[in-house]
């Protein structure tokens, strides 16, 4: 193969798949900022929800896993246990170091283009270069993909902004920025109860969340509360976590409209067991109400609510931070040509894969977010590279090696 596999992106599923590729001697080339999204689009003080043993990043060798990082670096703490809990910026030194290690040539450009050839494909640099291959993993994680529920997006025609009425929570890498201000988090998962948390903290004015389901915004049990006679899984014990954990390869074979609901509804809003003590007396919550308008007046946003009863109100703020979380669109992977997007069959809202990962464009392979559609919720997850990049690797070692 004397052209090479390319891989976009250099999160953990871009770098687990970069590793596995090349432990197979197939050629890779990789473009990124490592870990980006986690140090960029995270912020700063945020604690992982999922535990040491969920926040391992795959390799297909030995010695690289969040524990053995801590022991080779000396990371001020060991985290080993279901009872630690990860800073969100150890494990961005973790990602970096498994980089260093495994992808030291990691090209720090950005894909501007990927166009079909006769032969593969065609991608241009933003460095001016252009090359081909013959295959292309897209690995991009969150990047473009942030959700905003459309009765906010109708409000801000040119887009959520960190310093306009209306943010998406992947925009705050520091919250303190909201110091002082009247703000209203839209949502009822981790990000949202964890960033009212720490808009509390960072000296907001006041912070109320507005959870949209009926059901009160809850937390998940600590490790000693987990049911003992269901198995366990990296998100808890359960029959069901455990399924979708260690059989998504099944997933992939049930319909499209369920396994649409299974992505959005399993693993759905819960805060972390350990966040409940600190949300509580932090935040206001208005629950069971949904947005049925936005609207900026003098600066300011103003919600309109209501709730299944009929009943409802307006509610208005300085800013409204939507931690609203994320789904895939194929218009913001617009580095992929627009005819090669138009050949990219979807599915269940994400675009239809086969067993080793492969689009319906011969070549062109999807991992991470993307792939939630076709094997499930634990895409989502730094732990599902290890049920993703081996599959992958073999599957282009395979078609390619």
């Amino acid at each position: 193969m004397s052209t090479p596999v390319a891989v976009i992106g250099a999160g953990p599923y871009g770098l687990s798949t970069a590793a596995h590729l090349r432990a197979r001697g197939l050629p890779v080339r990789v473009f990124g900022s490592p870990m980006v999204s986690w140090h960029a689009q995270m912020p700063a003080g945020m604690l992982l929800k999922s535990t040491p043993a969920a926040s391992t990043i795959h390799a297909p060798q030995g010695g690289h896993t969040l524990g053995d990082y801590c022991a080779a670096t000396g990371e001020g703490r060991r985290y080993e246990s279901d009872w630690d809990i990860i800073p969100v910026e150890a494990f961005v030194r973790y990602g970096q170091w498994v980089q260093q290690r495994l992808l030291p040539d990691l090209e720090q450009v950005r894909v501007v283009s990927v166009d079909r050839r006769a032969d593969g494909f065609e991608l241009k640099l933003d460095s001016g270069e252009q090359f081909g291959a013959r295959a292309v993993v897209v690995a991009t994680g969150l990047s473009g993909l942030a959700h905003l529920p459309p009765e906010l997006a109708a409000a801000i025609p040119d887009g959520p902004s960190a310093t306009g009425p209306v943010s998406h929570s992947s925009q705050h890498h520091d919250l303190s920025a909201l110091a002082g201000r009247e703000v209203v988090v839209i949502g009822a998962g981790q990000s949202a109860l964890e960033s009212a948390v720490l808009l509390a903290e960072a000296g907001a004015a006041s912070v109320r969340v507005v959870a949209r389901g009926s059901a009160a915004v809850g937390f998940g049990a600590p490790p000693d509360r987990q049911p003992r006679l269901r198995p366990p899984s990296p998100f808890g014990n359960a029959w069901s976590l455990y399924a979708l954990s260690y059989h998504a390869d099944a997933f992939r074979r049930l319909p499209a409209s369920l396994r649409r609901y299974l992505v959005r509804r399993v693993l759905g809003p819960l805060g972390a067991w350990w966040l409940r003590d600190r949300f509580a007396g932090r935040a206001q919550v208005t629950q069971g109400r949904r947005i049925v308008r936005a609207t900026v007046r003098d600066g300011r946003p103003v919600l309109a609510l209501r709730g299944a009863d009929g009943q409802g109100g307006e509610l208005a703020a300085d800013h409204v931070l939507a931690a609203t979380g994320y789904r895939m669109d194929l218009a913001a992977l617009d580095f992929l040509g627009q005819g090669l997007r138009t050949e990219i069959v979807m599915r269940a809202g994400g675009p239809l894969l086969d067993a080793g990962f492969g689009s319906s464009v011969s070549g062109l392979y999807f991992t991470g977010l993307p792939a939630a559609a076709s094997f499930g919720p634990v895409m989502r997850f730094v732990c599902g590279t290890e049920f993703a990049s081996p599959r992958l690797a073999r599957a282009v070692a395979r078609a390619y090696g």
